[in-house]
């Protein structure tokens, strides 16, 4: 597995920062790659991307969510990968979003990106784009407040 951290700071509350992020169908404006993200449920995605010529379609699981703190996710089955994004208040108007993200290259392509630091890049530029998208518009497309609390027993 590879581990990929990134952080930046968006000039938004972390509220609107938070929100932003639980409006998953808005990510392709600003996540490279990623054709489409459907909700399912309150705690499943089901995601459609293209990167490098490679097209996959998985479902992930929200396996912890605290409203301007934190969302935690696992894929569900292939390609494996886990992240949790987090939300930190450095002031009234200034939030620090940390990524963290772990996955398992899949094949040559992937592989071979996965050594160049390419996936890296990307959600440095993802992270990059999130703070464009929001700031431009100083408030969230929508907001999801509810909670999921981390299974015990995984």
């Amino acid at each position: 597995m590879t581990t990929i951290e990134q952080s930046i700071d968006v000039r938004v509350p972390v509220r609107t920062a938070y929100d932003q992020w639980t409006q998953f169908e808005d990510f392709p404006q600003f996540m490279e790659g990623v054709e489409r993200i459907d909700q399912v449920s309150d705690t499943r995605t089901h995601w459609v991307t293209s990167i490098a010529k490679v097209r996959r379609e998985f479902d992930a699981e929200i396996t912890e969510q605290r409203p301007d703190e934190r969302i935690a996710w696992t894929s569900v089955g292939e390609p494996r990968q886990a992240g949790v994004v987090t939300f930190q208040r450095l002031a009234p108007d200034t939030t620090r979003v940390m990524l963290q993200l772990e996955f398992a290259p899949q094949g040559m392509v992937e592989k071979a990106a996965d050594a160049l630091h390419l996936v890296e890049r990307r959600v440095k530029g993802d992270l990059r784009r999130f703070k464009e998208f929001i700031e431009s518009r100083g408030r969230e497309t929508g907001a999801w407040r509810g909670e999921i609390d981390q299974d015990p027993t995984s």
